[in-house]
């Protein structure tokens, strides 16, 4: 065989063949169709089927309504996203070994990548607990751990949805500060990680994918192998985390129901200390995204909270989010996930200081 031939060849087995393509169009589209409808199926479950309303076969508080519709509407929200990112971050993965990626780092110094991976989390459309799969596609292709939490770190927190709101709300200077704050914490907190040399409390079975994942990523493969690759990927990672993603999005419900934005307001508002932490301590065990957490600063906003205290309490539910923290144990060992939020947390803290401060 002519090396024109083999070299025909294996450009043909590269690329995705018409039936390939296909079938990922329509499994897209039946993902995206089913995703939209979400919050339609969840209201359909909670208030026909399980009638679970004041009106209703089962007399319930709003409070309690509240939380049983998140926890419908999030739990197959969370699994598909989790399910859709792991399959495709599955699928890069094998153009790209270990040693590849390695390789891309050379030349650079650790903190320039902290300050790449920060930038990169900035577009990355996704909420803390999504982000997971990405954060454990960077460890398997051998990026360093803290360069990694910059990018956990950045990508729910300096979200574009909340950008938006706080420019339109706020102005460019706000907006601005905002951005420059939450890559500062992203860097900064992926750096300090990093310089601690924690990778031996990053779980055993990340690094056995790792090693499993050397063998199969490289530019032979074909497209049929790339698809099993992404779908092996959903198994094996999905199949390990959906029954922390459970636990950790039933306390977030459970919390999400009972909101008491007046009672917030008055402490967020009072100038002390102590509101800054004890807004972060009760973001911590909600789940939310930047959208829908935005209502509730902008409810507090006008109940007179503090700008800063509002700020930190909103990167606190978006950036250190309980479901998140659930699913990165079943990846890191308590000692790393307990410095990644501490780190964090006295970042967004000192946030909300520095707004409080400037605008003050």
């Amino acid at each position: 065989m002519s090396v024109n031939t083999q070299q025909s060849e294996k450009e043909q087995n590269n690329k995705p063949s018409m039936a390939i393509i296909a079938n990922l169009i329509m499994g897209m589209a039946a993902w995206y169709l089913i995703y939209r409808a979400l919050p339609y199926i969840a209201t359909w479950l909670t208030f026909i089927i399980l009638g679970l309303d004041r009106s209703g076969r089962f007399a319930i508080s709003p409070a309690v309504e509240k939380a049983i519709w998140f926890f419908i509407f999030e739990t197959p929200k969370v699994l598909m996203l989790l399910g859709l990112i792991v399959f495709v971050v599955g699928i890069i993965r094998t153009f790209f070994t270990p040693e590849r990626t390695r390789q891309m780092l050379v030349g650079r110094s650790e903190f320039a990548g902290n300050v790449l991976a920060a930038l990169l989390g900035i577009p990355t459309p996704f909420c803390s607990c999504s982000a997971v799969p990405l954060f454990m596609g960077f460890v398997q292709a051998g990026v360093p751990l803290g360069v990694t939490l910059s990018f956990l770190i950045a990508a729910p927190m300096v979200n574009e949805i909340a950008l938006g709101m706080l420019f339109s709300m706020f102005g460019i200077k706000v907006a601005a500060l905002y951005v420059a704050t939450g890559l500062s914490i992203a860097i900064l907190a992926g750096w300090v990680i990093g310089r601690l040399k924690m990778e031996k409390h990053v779980e055993e079975w990340v690094y056995e994918m790792q090693a499993a994942q050397l063998a199969l990523a490289h530019d032979e493969q074909t497209w049929p192998d790339r698809i099993a690759a992404g779908t092996t990927a959903v198994r094996e990672i999905v199949g390990k985390v959906w029954p922390y993603v459970l636990v950790g999005i039933a306390v977030g419900a459970g919390v999400h129901g009972y909101v008491p934005e007046d009672f917030m307001a008055k402490f967020m508002g009072s100038g002390v200390w102590w509101s800054v932490p004890a807004a972060v301590a009760i973001g911590v065990p909600m789940y939310s995204n930047a959208a829908a957490i935005m209502p509730v600063v902008q409810a507090l906003l006008e109940k007179g909270a503090s700008l800063g205290t509002v700020l930190a309490f909103m990167m606190a539910v978006i950036a250190l989010s309980l479901p998140e923290m659930v699913i990165l144990r079943k990846v890191l060992k308590m000692r790393l996930i307990l410095t990644f939020v501490s780190v964090v947390a006295i970042g967004i803290m000192l946030v909300g200081y520095i707004f409080n401060a400037v605008l003050h």
